[in-house]
């Protein structure tokens, strides 16, 4: 008797029909699963200051779309941006202090300085993305979004792919300092 050939052995049949409908509709979610995505670059956001049309601190979804960067609070119109008329995009990092007034009740209560342990692990992290841009009338603005880790570099990249200037600034000085070393001699 061998295990490998289990279809000749009857007492084997039932569990063999057993694995098979088990198995059967993991299948079938697995095939759901790998169904084809929205490939829209999308980002929870929120709008900390200066993009025409939308209010400062507003949550809402960044999204590209077509040939324009469109920032949307739910229920609410988009304000947008053609990415051809960026100008520049930064990338930053911040952290915040978490947990509000609780929290810093809480540390004002823990004894022998013990409440500055619990302000380093009380942080999160945000990644800023920064916009310099030109509205339709030629005048210059920036609008500056904070989006979780991770999310910011993706966008900059979709954008720089779509036709937004960014500029190299750290890269220029060494540049420059090669230029001028060559210059001189």
């Amino acid at each position: 008797m061998s295990f490998i050939d289990i279809s000749c052995n009857h007492r084997f049949r039932p569990f063999v029909a057993l694995l098979v409908l088990l198995n059967g509709p993991g299948t079938l979610v697995v095939a759901q699963d790998a169904s084809p995505k929205d490939s829209r670059p999308s980002a929870h956001a929120t709008h900390l200051l200066g993009l025409v049309g939308a209010r400062n601190n507003t949550s809402g979804t960044l999204t590209i779309e077509g040939d324009a960067l469109q920032f949307q609070k739910e229920g609410k119109p988009a304000a947008q941006v053609k990415i051809t008329s960026i100008q520049d995009v930064f990338l930053g990092e911040q952290s915040k202090q978490i947990g509000g007034t609780p929290m810093m009740l809480g540390k004002a209560a823990v004894p022998f300085g013990g409440g500055r342990a619990i302000s380093l692990f009380a942080h999160k992290k945000y990644e800023t993305l920064t916009l310099e841009y030109l509205d339709p009338d030629g005048g210059f603005h920036g609008a500056i979004f904070e989006l979780t880790r991770g999310q910011a570099e993706g966008l900059r990249n979709e954008l720089v792919a779509k036709g937004a200037r960014v500029s190299d600034k750290e890269i220029e000085p060494a540049k420059q300092t090669a230029e001028a070393a060559n210059d001189n001699k």
